[in-house]
This record gives C-alpha cells, structure tokens and sequence, in this order.
C-alpha cells in the first residue's frame, strides 16, 4: 500500500530529470486522476512530501562475507578456478596458498584457512586438497571451527543450511572446477537455519570445551 503522504510522479527517464520544472507533468496527489494530459508514463517515480518523514529507510546492500581460500598441491588447479571467480564476483579473497603444484603437507594449509576464519580476518573459508577429508581435518582441530566436507551442491548447501559450517572443504581431485565454483555458490548464498540445529550446534561446543579443559588440565 502507498502512503497518504506519497506523491507519485509519471514521467520516462528522460523526463524524469526534468519533472520539477515542466508544466507538463507537475505532480499529482492519490487524489488526482492521472496520466496528466501529454505526461509521460513510461516510468513511476514515489517519494515522500517534505515534513513527511518516510516510514521505511532504504538500507545498503549486505556486504559479501570475505573469503579465506587454501589448499595443497593436490587442489591448488581447483583453488585456483575458485579463487578467480570469487575475485571477478567482487569477493574480497585472502590466498593463504599454496602457489603452485609442488608437494606440500595438507595440514598447514588447513590450518591457514581455520585459524584465518576463527580470528575474524575472513567470515568463511574454502579449503582444498586431493579428497578434502585431510584438509578438511586439519582445519576442525582449530577450536570453533566447523569445516564440512561437500560433494555436490546440495551437502554445500545443508553445511550451510544446517551445521553453520565456516570452512567449506573439496576434494581437487574429485570434483572439477566448474562443480567446485557452483558448490562455493551454493555454500556463499544459503544461511543458517538454526532452530533445532542450533541445539546439535551446541553439544559440539560442550565437546570442544571439555576437550579443552582436559587439555590444560594435563598440561600442568
């Protein structure tokens, strides 16, 4: 429904700009009968009468999560082809490595992107090596981190949907680029359902915690 307040204004676009000042198409209440004689109507312009405070504000656009993206020699082809087209989608992408196809150990990586994600610097992470299971591993070690391995669009979609998962993990090996770049946009645009979920969510915690607490305790 249109407020009582607004006033609506017919013009094209090229008229628009020039719709103050002709008398042509002055502007009409909800009261008025429109199209005003010789008035555009290609276009429907609503705004609000001064001393009319608008009910709604118009909000900026929800930034795009920011990206920290490693993996392995292994993955490094798959890496690559997701990297590029986060970057030409206008992603902000931190390349934690590695560089090239030289043999390197899957965990540092893992690590890289976990510890990236848990420190605030990315929102989430994408982490790939051969299969995705050892990287996929290295990266849960990491406290408060939960990297879900995906093989197709619809488990990249439920990590996010219903584990809240923060790292993203793929096999270079198993899926291709093009698979990896539709699970990576599946995995960016589908929120936490919370709910019930969040109850699971929370055990998962309490494990980590105890695990925690374990640990220091023995290492006194």
């Amino acid at each position: 429904a249109v407020s009582k307040n607004a006033v609506i204004l017919r013009a094209s676009d090229e008229d628009a700009r020039r719709i103050s000042t002709d008398p042509k198409c002055n502007a009409l209440s909800l009261r008025s009968s429109f199209p005003p004689q010789n008035c555009a109507t290609v276009g429907l312009i609503i705004y609000n009468r001064p001393g009319f405070p608008s009910r709604k504000h118009m909000t900026a656009a929800p930034a795009k999560p920011r990206i920290a993206i490693g993996s392995d020699h292994a993955g490094f082809s798959v890496k690559e082809i997701i990297r590029k087209y986060l970057e030409s989608a206008g992603y902000a992408v931190s390349d934690l490595g590695t560089s090239s196809e030289e043999s390197v150990d899957y965990p540092d990586f893992g690590k890289a992107v976990a510890e990236r994600v848990i420190s605030k610097q990315a929102d989430l992470g994408i982490a790939v090596c051969g299969s995705g299971i050892g990287i996929s591993i290295a990266a849960n070690k990491v406290v408060g981190i939960r990297a879900a391995l995906a093989h197709d669009v619809n488990t990249a979609r439920l990590a996010r949907e219903h584990n809240d998962a923060n790292v993203l993990a793929l096999g270079g090996r198993i899926v291709t680029g093009e698979a990896g770049i539709e699970m990576v946009q599946a995995f960016l645009t589908t929120a936490y359902l919370g709910g019930r979920h969040q109850r699971r969510l929370d055990k998962i915690a309490q494990m980590e915690e105890g695990a925690s607490t374990r640990a220091r305790t023995n290492s006194r």
